[in-house]
């Protein structure tokens, strides 16, 4: 057993400097060694490392992007890690800092590239990246994870990586754009899988994947390789979903914080005519009629991308305007997207031209005769019924009063802490996010506060009942405090990972607690991301005194009911 000292000081990139402590920690727990971590933030030192400790330590790692204070090692040796390195492969940060590399568990050591991805491309890429990382290094075997999160791809997998792989493994709940792979050993599955158990996973991928055929093969296509798979459809169409999500929610946010900021200059009346000109009324027609506008038809053109490649991606984003145009809106964009999916992937299998012709099925002939048919589809036979079907959801959500509201509260928020994240808590993000577009907010912000619940109670749990917490689970949770206040629920999941029967239903009572208040008091939000950082933009939430009560209120019943059904740490 070693005994390893990081000191991380990213100051700029908080969260993900709170992250990757977390995938250190855990590291050095599944590798049996002691680790103590200083975090450097711009106003202060949390869990600060004094001259005892860094002479005792066997290794010290830096992840510097600011002051890391390193005048105090007294010239001696230390590893610098990037910040990206770490959320990768912190088991391998480790091992190099030490010295030594991890001994081989079977005998065979593999050459493994992954890629993770999930709609949001915050915690989950992350989580899932760091899990495979560790999981890799604890069999034995080399591995490099690409991360396609929500600032693009990092650690990007070059040719030369691919070209020595022995084995590929998508960790994604998004498509994953797989052409590069053709020939290589493959394996999919979610994220979660990955951040659950990832050493269960490599073992499955290693035993069970199979060569990754390239689009248009007469091969078996690579979705035949899992056939354990049950609900392969189901979790494909969820895919498709999650994909046009992750493209969508840029749009969203950066149309909600525009609209928001416009109401701050110029008012709640700041889109009128009166206030033509001014910037607030310049800034909200950016927000309402640029992003906002765009939201539906990049939902719809990106499911359909997701399913049938490029091709799709013009017929989709046709029918995702013809959507917004008829009224049909996120539900008409939904249906849309998966129309020109599939229609588009099946004529693409079923006219063949021949060599010499197929080149222009991608740009003419599959664009045009899917952009015609989702276009008739939608303007003759299903855009008017869910544009009904829509507007019976709106009126009914914005007549919402007392016990309806409080009991739609209590849904959506226990829907949010369920699965951090998972497909239950997607499916209520989705449905709060897409609402937006109908001008419906009072759901977004029931989702957000349910959202920041889980990690906030588990933070102030571990404050009031230090005995149900372990010394590393104390000092995890503040991080999840940290990532709690930013609207990432999945700082909980470690928590409720280690005890889930008791956990988890701590954290949906309090979620549920703060979503039902929020609805009740009939609070709203225009930005569908950044947590408290948002709340100080005038009229980006209303009614804030009682948003802040609902918050508050799910944060304490959360922490108190984990107290109580915590048991005490060894």
């Amino acid at each position: 057993m070693s005994n390893v000292l990081a000191i991380i000081a990213c100051p700029q990139r908080l969260a993900q400097g709170q992250l990757a402590a977390e995938a250190l920690r855990k590291a050095a727990q599944q590798a049996g060694h002691q680790i103590a971590i200083e975090i450097r933030h711009a106003q202060s030192v949390q869990g600060r490392l004094d001259e005892a400790q860094l002479a005792a330590a066997d290794a010290v790692i830096v992840i510097a992007e600011g002051d890391a204070d390193t005048g105090r090692l007294h010239g001696r040796a230390s590893h610098a890690a990037k910040l990206d390195a770490v959320l990768a492969n912190a088991a391998g940060v480790i091992a190099t800092a030490l010295g030594s590399t991890p001994a081989t568990a079977s005998g065979s050591k593999l050459r493994i590239v992954a890629i993770t991805s999930c709609p949001t491309g915050i915690a989950h890429t992350f989580m899932a990246a760091e899990g495979l990382s560790q999981a890799a290094a604890n069999l034995g075997h080399d591995i490099k994870v690409e991360t396609q999160g929500s600032v693009g791809s990092q650690n990007t997998l070059g040719a030369a990586d691919i070209a020595a792989a022995d084995l590929v493994i998508i960790a994604a709940d998004t498509q994953v754009n797989l052409d590069r792979f053709a020939g290589k050993r493959l394996y999919s599955s979610g994220t979660k899988a990955a951040i659950n158990d990832g050493i269960a996973l490599v073992k499955r991928a290693q035993a069970e994947a199979r060569p990754h055929q390239a689009a248009g093969s007469d091969a078996q296509p690579q979705a035949a390789a899992n056939p354990d798979s049950k609900n392969s459809e189901r979790s494909a169409a969820y895919k498709h979903l999650m994909t046009g999500v992750s493209f969508m929610l840029p749009f969203v946010v950066t149309g909600g914080l525009l609209i928001a900021l416009g109401f701050a200059l110029g008012g709640i009346y700041v889109y009128e005519d009166a206030f033509k000109g001014t910037l607030g009324w310049t800034l909200f027609n950016i927000g309402a009629k640029a992003s906002f506008a765009l939201m539906v038809p990049v939902l719809a053109g990106y499911i359909a991308y997701s399913i049938a490649d490029r091709p799709g991606i013009a017929p989709g984003m046709a029918g995702g305007m013809i959507a917004g145009a008829i009224g049909s809106g996120f539900l008409g964009g939904i249906v849309a997207g998966f129309i020109a999916g599939y229609t588009v992937k099946y004529l693409n299998e079923k006219i063949q031209l021949g060599r010499n012709f197929d080149g222009l099925k991608p740009v003419l002939i599959l664009p045009l005769l899917g952009t015609t048919i989702v276009g008739l589809l939608m303007y003759y036979v299903l855009g008017q019924p869910v544009a009904a079907a829509l507007g019976v959801v709106t009126d009914w959500l914005k007549g919402l009063q007392g016990s309806s509201a409080l009991a739609l509260g209590m849904i959506l928020g226990g829907m949010m802490a369920f699965d951090m994240g998972g497909p239950i808590n997607k499916a209520a993000y989705t449905f709060a996010t897409g609402l937006l577009a109908s001008q419906v907010y009072a759901p977004m912000a029931a989702v957000m506060a349910a959202g920041m619940t889980p990690p906030l109670g588990i933070a102030l749990a571990a404050l009031l009942f230090k005995n149900r917490f372990s010394a590393d689970e104390r000092e995890g949770a503040k991080a999840a405090g940290v990532l709690g206040i930013s609207f990432i629920t999945e700082g909980a999941i470690p928590f409720a990972a280690k005890d889930p029967l008791r956990v988890i239903p701590a954290l949906v009572a309090g979620s549920a607690l703060a979503g039902a208040i929020s609805m009740a008091a009939g609070c709203e939000l225009r930005v569908p991301h950044g947590g408290v950082f948002v709340l100080p933009i005038p009229n980006a939430v209303t009614n804030l005194g009682m948003y802040l009560v609902a918050l508050v209120a799910g944060t304490v019943l959360t922490a108190v009911a984990l107290g109580l059904v915590k048991k005490p740490a060894n």
